[in-house]
């Protein structure tokens, strides 16, 4: 077993390095330096400290993008509690059935999530924290109420002269399995499945972060966080490897449209992109496309001495749309558009695939641009190891197993979930189907899971929105797809019961809009239906009675 250090040195060792250079802002709004972080993670741990978290504890973040939610997330691993971050498109029952089920002792909360929360279903809470100002919204506690209100004469009392470099001496975990944070993989009871986290799962993302990057990437480069930091994807490459590199992480706090996106790569000018497909393929297909998919440029483009020039000049105008100063951009969390794909790597534009898992805290696989096979999504990073479950893993696709540090210690409280998808040899069942190459280059061919990806990154279980479809009026049974960034509910309506009461199809599709527009109520944004199409004869089944999806997946909406 390799010599795994300590990941929260690493965080200890960036702020004291990076004083004085600027960490996190909030994109057009107040930047923190490191020394900044230093001072605000300091009175957090004095609060937790004197309101009676003890290491171990868990601690729930649920919020929007922000510098302080950064700042209250490191505070928490670095005090040595256990952080709990919350998507925070999440509906309230779904915070709450979190924060309930992790057991969390605090729950910190974003300005959105602060007026929609009801706190008397989340009983076991001590105290409710407001992400901006760090206030309480809800103190069930004489401590925690006197640690917050006391905490400048706290922090003045413990530093008397001033707060320094050398005050810094954060909680260094024990064993490199002890668990830093639970990230939930959804919110709805029965589905939602809390993936445990070690120090050394964080710190096996880091290290790779480190080698296959770092040396790209100097100190003091800018770079933006678009992703959801509740999700590990964004969290690792986009926040914590930045953050340990000494990097200025700008947040985009409001919601990412491709238009805000676009101005803020033009404004920040990253050093590197982390994003989902769709975030790359809507700026290509918005401000690229229209300028190059005209007669002329088609002509020159099949010219072959002028076709190279012209092609540099189109890879500059990409290279431009997204900042003009990054090293490359990294794909991931669903399949790659091949059109886009293909124009890009055509032009010889740096941008790569990677593959990963939230129970991998989240890399599984990677190739830097320059060695990146298209139509794959790398090879196993540093730390891992992939194998694909299949007696030819050349040509017949097999479930893509994976071990290594960076894998998960189990689903918190479910065994039987954790023994599914850890066999007794340690490797990780991801799910998903795949091949391999001699050179060891991993390319998906589907999903046995069913996971849907949000524009943003949001993980969608297909399985959740249609489990309360299934129940509304006039339905027998529906299947959820996407198409573009919007969904579609194929619906196979009680046409028996229709008969009976006299309705006619027009009725039957009222009935369907006015369940959509239920559905639409309880549902997270990211979750919303935007049509209900019905079905003239049932699905198909398997011989287990679950619908093929795979026959739906393409259909002419």
């Amino acid at each position: 077993m390799e010599k795994i250090p300590s990941f929260n040195s690493f965080i200890e060792k960036s702020i004291i390095d990076n004083w004085d250079l600027d960490a996190l802002t909030d994109y057009q709004g107040v930047t923190l330096q490191y020394k900044d972080v230093a001072r605000k993670i300091e009175k957090l741990h004095i609060m937790f400290e004197n309101s009676g978290v003890v290491k171990g504890d868990k601690i729930a973040i649920c919020g929007r993008n922000s510098a302080n939610w950064a700042v209250a997330f490191i505070a928490t691993l670095t005090y040595g509690a256990v952080a709990v971050p919350v998507l925070h498109e999440f509906t309230p029952e779904q915070v709450y059935n979190i924060v309930n089920h992790s057991e969390a002792k605090l729950l910190f909360v974003g300005d959105v999530v602060a007026t929609t929360i009801d706190a008397t279903k989340m009983p076991s809470l001590e105290g409710i924290i407001y992400i901006p100002d760090y206030s309480l919204v809800v103190s069930r506690t004489d401590k925690l109420t006197y640690a917050r209100e006391h905490l400048n004469e706290l922090f003045g009392r413990k530093y008397p002269k001033a707060f320094r470099k050398n005050h810094i001496h954060y909680y260094i975990e024990q064993s490199p399995d002890e668990l830093a944070l639970i990230n939930y993989t959804s919110g709805t009871t029965g589905f939602s499945k809390g993936v445990m986290l070690p120090y050394r799962a964080l710190w096996g993302n880091l290290d790779f972060a480190m080698n296959a990057l770092g040396k790209n990437i100097s100190k003091g480069s800018n770079t933006v966080s678009i992703l959801p930091m509740a999700h590990m994807y964004g969290m690792a490459f986009e926040f914590l490897f930045e953050f340990c590199h000494g990097c200025h992480i700008f947040f985009l706090t409001r919601v990412p449209s491709p238009a805000i996106i676009a101005q803020a790569f033009k404004d920040i000018k990253p050093a590197i992109i982390i994003a989902v497909p769709l975030v790359v393929e809507k700026i290509i297909r918005k401000r690229v496309f229209p300028k190059i998919q005209n007669n002329k440029m088609r002509l020159l483009l099949n010219m072959p001495v002028i076709s190279k020039k012209v092609k540099q000049r189109i890879c500059e105008e990409v290279y431009n749309a997204f900042g003009g100063n990054l090293y490359e951009i990294i794909v991931g969390g669903a399949a790659f558009n091949q059109e886009v794909e293909s124009f890009l790597k055509s032009i010889d534009f740096p941008i790569t695939v990677g593959y990963g898992a939230t129970e991998c805290a989240p890399i599984i696989t990677y190739s830097d641009y320059h060695d990146f096979v298209p139509m794959s999504c790398g090879k196993a990073v540093i730390h891992m190891e992939v194998k694909i479950d299949s007696p030819d893993p050349y040509n017949v696709p097999g479930e893509i197993l994976a071990r290594g540090t960076n894998v998960m210690l189990g689903y918190y409280k479910n065994e039987e979930a954790t023994r599914q998808a850890l066999d007794s040899d340690g490797w990780y069942h991801t799910g998903d189907l795949g091949l391999i190459d001699a050179d060891g280059n991993v390319f998906i061919k589907g999903r046995s899971k069913n996971m849907l990806l949000g524009a943003n990154g949001q993980n969608i279980y297909p399985e959740e929105i249609e489990d309360k479809l299934n129940s509304m009026a006039m339905v027998v049974e529906s299947l959820v797809i996407q198409k573009d960034d919007k969904l579609v509910a194929l619906v196979y309506p009680d046409y028996e019961e229709a008969r009976n009461l006299g309705f006619s199809k027009d009725d039957l599709q009222n009935i369907m809009e006015q369940n959509m527009a239920e559905l639409n109520q309880v549902m997270p944004s990211y979750c919303k239906i935007s049509k209900i199409r019905l079905q003239d004869e049932e699905f198909e089944k398997t011989p287990k009675k679950s619908i093929k999806r795979y026959l739906y997946k393409d259909i002419d909406i």
